[in-house]
């Protein structure tokens, strides 16, 4: 892998810990200047001390936002596009895991809003500035548990909810749309590709409870580690050979095929209106 030559400026979304801490020291450590999306801002800021000491590199940033929140997510993109006139990769990471349904402040499941929705809003939100920053690259963390079919009948666990059903269709639903924002941006100099990081040690289970949380908690153990885990995600953010590569799914740094659901347009521009009309976006 090539160092960045310039510095890039790289927002990386939960990055304060797991794959997204592991991704920005990567990313730090090749010369780039990382912005640090995170929730918590006492973890936020250990994690920033964290980042510079082991990348010897103080051009790292944190930014605060809920990414469970629509309004939260708006106050950032805002406050980012003050602060930066440009955005070379967004890196949109953060992901999270419910054994029962949890609804945001804006009354969507919790998974589908973070999983899918935070990182369809903010791309959005942020792609004047990727446009303006050509060649960019936005980079979406997915997942090997992919569901086979968009249930759009109960695509917010409405009717009856399973949490492996959840999280499996909120990653089918974000390489849906990856590949949508790539057929939609194809000639703009914005690449969009998607991940699976592999069986990664983090705490993405943190909030399985029961028998479910205890097996969660025993696989991650016997995982890899964060650094193997963000491997592909900085590769797909700095890495010449897929500079103009879109619209991909990669496996250990190489091009996989994705579920076969993920490659029909006519569920994924029907995804992108829900997705579109639920964040009050235009279609």
């Amino acid at each position: 892998m090539s160092e960045i030559a310039e510095r890039k400026i790289c927002l990386v979304t939960g990055a304060n810990a797991g794959i997204g801490k592991a991704t920005a020291i990567g990313l730090a450590k090749i010369g780039a200047k990382v912005i640090m999306l995170c929730r918590d801002l006492t973890r936020g800021e250990n994690s920033l001390q964290d980042i510079k000491t082991e990348s010897n590199n103080e051009h790292i940033d944190l930014m605060i936002a809920d990414l469970s929140s629509q309004k939260s997510i708006r106050q950032f993109a805002s406050d980012f596009n003050k602060k930066y006139q440009k955005l070379d990769v967004l890196i949109n990471n953060a992901g999270v895991n419910f054994n029962k349904r949890v609804e945001t402040i804006d009354g969507l499941e919790m998974t589908f809003a973070v999983n899918t929705i935070a990182p369809f809003l903010l791309t959005n939100l942020l792609l004047d500035v990727l446009l303006k920053s050509v060649p960019s690259r936005v980079v979406n963390v997915a997942s090997g548990m992919q569901s086979s079919k968009i249930d759009f009948d109960n695509l917010q666990g409405e009717k009856h909810f399973s949490f492996m059903k959840s999280y499996g269709q909120s990653k089918s639903a974000i390489i849906l749309l990856t590949y949508e924002f790539a057929r939609r941006y194809i000639d703009s100099g914005v690449s969009f590709n998607c991940l699976h990081p592999g069986g990664v040690n983090t705490n993405i289970g943190k909030n399985l409870k029961g028998i479910s949380g205890v097996v969660s908690r025993n696989v991650m153990k016997l995982a890899k580690s964060p650094v193997k885990g963000a491997e592909t995600s900085i590769f797909l953010a700095s890495s010449p050979d897929v500079e103009r590569i879109t619209g991909k799914y990669f496996v250990d740094k190489k091009e996989e095929k994705s579920k076969e659901v993920t490659y029909k347009e006519s569920v994924a521009t029907h995804l992108w209106d829900i997705c579109a009309e639920l964040t009050d976006l235009k279609k």
